[in-house]
């Protein structure tokens, strides 16, 4: 009974408890270096090029998403653009900054705070899936409102580095093993 393994993709049993364990992440921190320093640099194009442009009645205007902001406020739209900004501009650059926080500690073995740091890495990889909802918006937006000379919309390149830099975030939050937050803890 006890040899017998649980369904699922693991490496064995722990020893005590029973419970699947995994091998480690091969080269957890340089894979996830790798990929946050890619996803920053995907994150200049991301907010410097045009992410769409909005044709209306023959005349085009484009829009990075920090113009885009401006564009909402002067139109007095202040919560839609506070939505937009919070969305498309903090949430992708607070999940780089979270993953740079996670492998400077997880490099350096610090033991302050695994807790947060844990809680850190969940919210990372949490929002991770949902920062992908601002690529559907372009995509939908430009398949669905194209009526011709009337009004079309364009996705820019802005949206192709912005759909790169989120992709390279959520690798780089799969590359890093948590395990690590703890490792300092678990060997005092």
């Amino acid at each position: 009974m006890l040899n017998k393994l649980p369904e699922g993709k693991h490496d064995g049993l722990c020893t005590r408890c029973l419970a699947p364990v995994h091998f480690r992440k091969h080269n957890s921190i340089e894979r996830s270096w790798a990929l946050v320093i890619a996803s920053l640099i995907a994150f200049i194009p991301a907010n410097t090029l045009p992410i769409m442009t909005v044709n209306y009645f023959g005349s085009g205007t484009s829009d990075t998403i920090l113009s885009g902001i401006v564009t909402l406020i002067n139109l007095g739209m202040a919560p839609v653009a506070l939505i937009i900004f919070i969305a498309s501009f903090l949430v992708p650059l607070s999940k780089i900054i979270g993953l740079i926080i996670l492998l400077i500690t997880a490099n350096r073995h610090s033991n302050i705070q695994p807790v947060q740091r844990t809680v850190l890495y969940r919210m990372v990889e949490f929002l991770g899936k949902w920062s992908m909802l601002d690529v559907f918006v372009v995509a939908i937006m430009g398949a669905v409102v194209n009526l011709g000379y009337i009004t079309s919309i364009v996705p820019g390149k802005g949206a192709a580095a912005f759909a790169i830099m989120v992709i390279l975030t959520m690798f780089a939050a799969h590359a890093f093993d948590p395990r690590l937050i703890w490792d300092l803890k678990n060997n005092e």
